[in-house]
């Protein structure tokens, strides 16, 4: 009985205690596979395509901005050419007015009449300078070679001692606006003297 109670004892020991721990054996490391080459020349495609693509966007919104900022400088310099054109036929009507009267009768005129002309001449001076301040100029091409970007010939006038095609009388001012001719100038040509050279400049 005392052997058996000891058998019994030892096989309860057994089962009771902890089982003997397994060696664990690392696995073996595995490289990656390397991608294909056909892959990553695709890859490299897809980056070149994109940068293409934003490169090509921001030119674009580059070249948009440029373009918004030279309408609205378009805009401010030439929005009020309308309204230019008509204010030049004030200013041609006191040209007129003051042309009518000759200079011997300015001089010898009474201080009342002397004192309305003083006054045209000043309405003239300020409408051009009020003009000016807005980019509307003045110009007058006596003497210059005929342009018909600027000029617009009504007659010819024979003179010999100028070249041919040079403008010798100007019936009517002309005006720029910027750099755009608002309204050209309506000039007597030069007829009959020695031929001018060709006009070989650019203008705007």
């Amino acid at each position: 009985m005392t052997e058996a109670n000891g058998q019994n004892n030892s096989e309860d020991h057994v089962k009771d205690g902890d089982a003997p721990a397994e060696p664990v054996t690392p696995k073996p490391y595995v490289m990656p596979d390397e991608p294909e080459a056909g892959s990553v020349e695709a890859l490299n495609r897809e980056v070149a395509d994109a940068k293409d693509k934003m490169l090509r966007t921001l030119a674009e919104m580059e070249n948009l901005r440029n373009r918004t900022r030279k309408e609205v400088a378009d805009a401010r310099s030439y929005g009020i050419a309308s309204f230019a054109r008509d204010v030049l036929d004030i200013a041609d009507n006191l040209q007129r007015a003051l042309d009518a009267v000759p200079a011997a009768a300015r001089e010898n005129a009474e201080p009342g009449l002397k004192a309305l002309i003083e006054g045209v001449e000043l309405t003239e001076r300020s409408l051009h300078a009020t003009l000016e301040r807005n980019g509307v100029k003045k110009f007058d091409p006596t003497g210059e070679k005929f342009d018909p970007n600027f000029q617009q010939a009504m007659y010819e006038v024979p003179d010999a001692s100028v070249p041919a095609g040079t403008v010798v009388q100007v019936a009517q001012a002309g005006y720029m606006i910027g750099e755009r001719v608002l309204r050209p100038a309506l000039v007597g040509v030069s007829k009959g003297g020695t031929k001018s050279a060709p006009n070989t400049d650019i203008k705007a």
